[in-house]
């Protein structure tokens, strides 16, 4: 099979289940920014960090890749069985920021994305996140979306919050406040 297809050279593209719409659509922009995560969750794999965030890192790709189909669909064909993100999938990721959270202090003050260039990664990644958010609530509020894949991407900024944090103090450094 080829790379290319020559079918989207004219500014369109296929959803799955076949319906063709512009590649500027809100669905495009949607799952496109999950798309941009997917890169960058992968990026963070890729750094010296301890191997128990490693593994939720690569969950966490598996789930946005869900997410992307979900979005992606065009609802047409009903013998399409996308994956889908489940309740479980939120509850881990809450899960998971609860166990890095009980090592941290608690935060009282705002704290600048720095200290250390993982951590900022987890910063620039978590605004990207933040994007995906918003690109998917505009989605939303046109085409009804699963909940599910609402809450998840709301935890997904929060754990990559905590990752950076996480990572500071797995490394000795001291988070640089806002003043």
């Amino acid at each position: 099979m080829k790379i290319y297809t020559k079918k989207g050279d004219k500014g369109e593209t296929q959803l799955l289940g076949g319906t063709k719409v512009q590649k500027k659509h809100i669905k495009l922009e949607a799952y496109g920014t999950i798309d941009e995560l997917n890169a960058y969750i992968g990026n963070l794999y890729d750094q010296e960090i301890a191997q128990n965030h490693k593994l939720i890192l690569f969950n966490i790709q598996n789930h946005l890749f869900k997410l992307g189909c979900n979005i992606a669909s065009d609802g047409s064909k009903q013998q399409m069985d996308n994956p889908k993100i489940i309740l479980s999938d939120v509850e881990m990721l809450e899960k998971e920021i609860d166990k890095l959270e009980k090592k941290l202090t608690p935060l009282n003050v705002f704290i600048l994305p720095s200290g250390h260039h993982i951590s900022s990664l987890c910063h620039i990644v978590r605004t990207v996140c933040r994007r995906a958010e918003r690109r998917m609530v505009a989605l939303n509020n046109k085409e009804l979306l699963d909940e599910n894949c609402l809450q998840y991407i709301n935890r997904l900024s929060d754990y990559l919050f905590v990752l950076s944090r996480t990572i500071l103090k797995e490394k000795k450094i001291i988070e640089n406040r806002w003043e």
